[in-house]
């Protein structure tokens, strides 16, 4: 699930693969890319701003460029080195290749696929919250922009990129078990908001360098997570079986005994 840790990680991976290399080749498998030869640039850095990746190019004379994606749910990148075959997705999902002369990165499904000045990436990536994984993580503006529509869902809230970047469905879910908070709470109702946003990041950062996504402390992938995917499952905690549920445009898991739903509520899911 790419969510601020895994494109983290991956922003990792290019950088160990492609920084201070010098591109011999390019093939962008993108309409508005199509055209575009980037051969002789520079990858100076790899960075990623919430679930955005950022690579950074610098030529002589130039102003640096930014080549910028998003992995949403399918996305990948994968180096290999020059003569290794590539593996791991289907070869017309490839919308990417970038070549060096020790390496070659290639982006499978990829989305927003797309080249700016590096001076103009706030077009991109200027909407987004504090940075989980990032120098300008803020809790206490977090809570600020989140506590600024106290009617809506702290779930919501917490998927909100404009509110803090890098938590998706996985880690609200997980968050809001520890948390003891039913999905569906208004913001206005959360006790302790602050402890909330607390948590979601140290979540998130907890895997960085890792690419199984923990909330339990187990490094198996079946006991990786309380409520997260688990639908009827036994609850970690108490033995009720855990429910799924359509929340906005996305889905939550919750367990109804360690997450009730407040006696004045009166929304049915299931």
């Amino acid at each position: 699930m790419p969510e601020g840790d895994t494109v983290w990680n991956t922003a990792r991976v290019l950088e160990k693969a492609l920084t201070g290399e010098t591109l011999t080749g390019c093939d962008f498998r993108t309409p508005r890319l199509a055209t575009t030869d980037l051969t002789g640039w520079t990858v100076a850095e790899s960075a990623s701003r919430g679930k955005h990746l950022l690579l950074r190019l610098t030529r002589d004379g130039r102003p640096a460029h930014t080549l910028h994606s998003h992995l949403r749910m399918e996305g990948t990148w994968r180096t290999f080195g020059p003569e290794e075959r590539w593996s791991g997705r289907p070869a017309h999902m490839i919308r990417v290749v970038l070549r060096t002369a020790r390496s070659v990165a290639v982006g499978f499904h990829l989305h927003e696929v797309t080249l700016v000045p590096t001076a103009d990436e706030g077009s991109l990536v200027g909407h987004l919250g504090p940075d989980l994984l990032g120098a300008d993580w803020d809790p206490a503006e977090v809570v600020r922009r989140i506590a600024s529509a106290p009617e809506r869902s702290i779930a919501e809230a917490l998927l909100d990129q404009r509110n803090l970047a890098g938590v998706g469905n996985l880690y609200k879910a997980e968050t809001l078990f520890l948390r003891g908070l039913w999905p569906w709470t208004p913001v206005a109702d959360v006790p302790d908001l602050s402890a909330t946003v607390v948590l979601a990041q140290k979540l998130v950062a907890s895997n960085r360098g890792r690419w199984l996504q923990t909330t339990t402390g187990s490094l198996f992938k079946n006991q990786a997570h309380y409520v997260y995917g688990r639908r009827a499952q036994p609850c970690r905690r108490c033995g009720t079986a855990i429910r799924k549920a359509d929340q906005g445009e996305r889905i939550t898991f919750w367990c109804p005994r360690c997450q009730p739903e407040p006696a004045s509520g009166g929304l049915a899911v299931g």
